[in-house]
C-alpha cells in the first residue's frame, strides 16, 4: 500500500474556510480551569467537531485563549457562570453529560452520538467537577484506564469524549 500525504493545500481546499459559528448542539465546558494551555488545547478541539467552547468568566481566561488559538479564525465562545449557565442548559432541554470517575458511569465506548444538544462538563484539573454541581448533571462519562494514572489530562480526556459525542470516533 502506497500511502500519500495530503499536503497544506489539500487539506485547505476540504476544510471550511471559517468556523460555522455557533450550532447549539455541542458544548465543550470547562467551567474550572486550572491550567490555560488546556483551554487552547479544548479550543482546537471545538473547532475539529464543530462544538463551542463555554468557559468562565475568569479574568485569566481571554489570556489563555489568545495564547491558545492557532486557528485563522476563532470558534464559538460562550462566556458563562458555570452553575447558571448548566442550570439553563439542562432547563432548554440540553442533556449536561459530566467528564468524571463516578460509579455507574457510561463507558466511554459505549456513549452514543449527541442526538440533541449536549454539554460535556469537565471539572477542575486536581479537583474534578465541584459535588454543588453534580446535581445538574444528566450523566456521566468515565474514560477506562488500564495504567496506573488516576486519570487523564482535562484537554485530552474532553477531546475524546467531544469526539465521540459528535459521532466522529
Amino acid at each position: 500500500m502506497s500511502v500519500r500525504m495530503r499536503t497544506s493545500k489539500d487539506l485547505r481546499a476540504r476544510r471550511r474556510r471559517r468556523s460555522p459559528g455557533c450550532l447549539g448542539h455541542l458544548y465543550a465546558a470547562p467551567l474550572w480551569p486550572m491550567h490555560g494551555a488546556n483551554l487552547g488545547t479544548l479550543l482546537r478541539t471545538c473547532d475539529a467537531v464543530g462544538a463551542c467552547l463555554a468557559v468562565p468568566r475568569l479574568p485569566w481566561v481571554p489570556e489563555a485563549l489568545a495564547r491558545g488559538d492557532t486557528l485563522r479564525h476563532r470558534p464559538c465562545v460562550h462566556w458563562v457562570r458555570p452553575f447558571g449557565w448548566l442550570a439553563g442548559q439542562r432547563a432548554a432541554g440540553a442533556r449536561v453529560l459530566g467528564v468524571e470517575l463516578a460509579e455507574n458511569a457510561i463507558r466511554l465506548a459505549d456513549l452514543p452520538m449527541a442526538r440533541r444538544p449536549t454539554v460535556a462538563v469537565l471539572g477542575h484539573e486536581q479537583d474534578g467537577i465541584p459535588p454543588e454541581a453534580l446535581d445538574l448533571l444528566d450523566d456521566v462519562v468515565e474514560i477506562p484506564m488500564i495504567g496506573t494514572g488516576a486519570s487523564l489530562n482535562v484537554a485530552v480526556a474532553g477531546s475524546l469524549v467531544l469526539y465521540k459525542l459528535a459521532g466522529m470516533a
